[in-house]
């Protein structure tokens, strides 16, 4: 146990410090704020950033201005001029491209694409969109695949009797070459077997709703009431016929009818009497 290690007794309350009272409150004079100075007076506060009246680091360092574009397409660019240069030098081959359909007008101009030029030295880069410029001047036929092409460049070339072909991204999804596209979701597939007409009855038979019964039935006449008459036949009861009449097989056939009991009448005793 030292005295650092004491502590006041839990619960106890302890005297609030009293500054400014005097030699004997330990406190006196100056109050524990030193001996004149920014700090010792009245309202005196410095701010974190206070570098103590140097210049301040964010004066220090230079501004950066402007903004840092996150859509802007960095294209490797290359001009018609030097793509000249390398043609009438000989740094390109000329020949169709592959698939093309032979012309017989004359030679096919020579085609110049990206991994062209970046084997011959005029761009760096094969990871990002080429855009073809018009600085200088051409006079060779060239057939030039890029991702872009500016108003001038696009002019030379095509007045020096080349053509352009720009790149296009597909913004859609599409099946890959060589590929039909999916069937549709309803249409029969080209390899499934045709329907069977007997199962197809089958199938109808089963589906359709059972008959009940009692719509099958004849309905019984109603007990203790004679059956209406039928009108006779055109041969019952013929003079010229030899066959006698169907007899009555209903339900109530020889029955004789109940006959009616009645309560006899009495007199009613004269009241006036």
């Amino acid at each position: 146990m030292k005295l650092h290690d004491l502590k006041p007794a839990a619960g106890s309350r302890k005297a609030k410090r009293r500054v400014g009272r005097g030699i004997a409150a330990g406190q006196g004079k100056t109050a524990g704020r030193g001996t004149k100075g920014q700090k010792a007076r009245a309202g005196g506060k410095i701010p974190a950033w206070f570098e103590g009246g140097q210049t301040p680091l964010h004066q220090r360092i230079p501004k950066l201005r402007g903004f840092r574009n996150v859509f802007k397409v960095e294209f490797e660019v290359v001009n018609v001029g030097d793509i000249a240069r390398v043609a009438e030098a000989g740094g390109f081959e000329g020949g169709e491209m592959p698939g093309a359909k032979s012309s017989k007008k004359g030679a096919a101009p020579i085609t110049v694409n990206q991994e062209i030029l970046r084997a011959a030295g005029l761009i760096r880069r094969v990871d990002r969109p080429m855009k073809v410029l018009g600085g200088g001047e051409l006079s060779t036929a060239l057939f030039v695949v890029a991702d872009a092409f500016s108003a001038s460049a696009r002019s030379k070339i095509e007045a020096a009797g080349g053509t352009v072909s720009v790149l296009e991204t597909p913004e859609t999804r599409r099946p890959a070459l060589g590929v039909d596209a999916a069937p549709a979701a309803d249409a029969p597939a080209a390899d499934a077997p045709a329907p069977d007409a007997h199962a197809a009855e089958a199938a109808t038979v089963v589906s359709e709703e059972p008959v009940p019964v009692e719509a099958t039935r004849p309905a019984r006449p109603a007990r203790g009431k004679a059956a209406p008459a039928e009108a006779p036949g055109p041969d019952a009861d013929e003079p010229g016929s030899d066959e006698p009449a169907a007899p009555d097989v209903g339900p109530d056939a020889g029955a004789s009818p109940k006959p009616r009991s009645r309560k006899p009448r009495t007199a009613k005793p004269d009241t006036d009497a």
